[in-house]
């Protein structure tokens, strides 16, 4: 399987310039190399021939895609997600569509993994049968209960299975991080599952959210993107405590990166 090449478990963008139509055209550069990458990746699984090395494949291309229109990586924490193939809970603050496809390229080479995710996503046209190829824990965003107890009992029956599961608790995507809108259906999930929780901060708006399709938004990148991997943490302990450390761990990261 490829991986992001990791220099003392963190990946930082080569120096580079990208080439003059990218420079002067980054939103279309990255697109036009994008939609290959996502065509060919449903059709593979629409032909249900799409596996995870695949996955993992795809979301690297798409990282290089974003670089050759000159975004640039920060990568750090690795560590943590390569030590150990157990499957955990990944929970992390949500600011654009840029994590849900670069996320895959960094843990699946590693562990099992799928998304929790909301409907429209596995009705999105083309990337839904990518979507669906992968499992995911669905939820409707519209009743809290019905989707905590969705993501209980499908979450712990894919960790059960030694799936790990990518939880954004945050009620939508936003470049302003709200502790306030950052639940705790995360720990809930691995404290039921008996499974340790790995923290993730990011820093995406390279990608921003468009205004009338809201996951086509412009390429900016003058905005470097961060992601950073925290160290395990055990969900049995308390749930308060724990939650204000995620918390903390991404606001900090997002105070250095601002």
């Amino acid at each position: 399987m490829i991986t992001v090449p990791l220099d003392q478990n963190a990946y930082h963008t080569a120096d580079h310039s990208a080439g003059w139509l990218s420079a002067q055209l980054p939103t279309a550069s990255f697109y036009a190399r994008a939609f290959p990458i996502v065509f060919k990746a449903a059709w593979m699984a629409r032909q249900d021939i799409y596996t995870d090395g695949d996955w993992s494949t795809s979301s690297l291309n798409i990282l290089r895609a974003l670089e050759k229109s000159g975004a640039r990586f920060h990568i750090e924490g690795m560590e943590h997600v390569c030590a150990d193939h157990e499957p955990c809970v990944f929970i992390g603050n949500h600011m654009s569509t840029l994590e849900t496809f670069i996320l895959p390229s960094l843990i699946s080479p590693y562990r099992r993994v799928t998304f929790v995710v909301k409907q429209s996503l596995i009705d999105y046209p083309i990337f839904k049968h990518v979507m669906r190829s992968r499992h995911p824990v669905v939820v409707n965003r519209t009743n809290p209960r019905e989707d905590l107890k969705a993501v209980l009992e499908q979450g712990c029956e894919k960790l059960a299975q030694g799936t790990s599961i990518v939880v954004f608790p945050q009620t939508t995507r936003t470049t302003e991080f709200d502790p306030d809108q950052f639940n705790s259906i995360g720990i809930k999930l691995a404290k039921k599952a008996k499974v340790p929780i790995i923290p993730l901060a990011l820093r995406t708006d390279a990608w921003g959210n468009g205004k009338k399709l809201k996951d086509f938004g412009v390429i900016d990148p003058s905005q470097p993107i961060h992601f950073e991997f925290g160290a395990p943490m055990d969900a049995q302990g308390n749930a308060k405590e724990i939650h204000l450390a995620m918390v903390q761990f991404i606001q900090d990261r997002l105070k250095q990166w601002f």
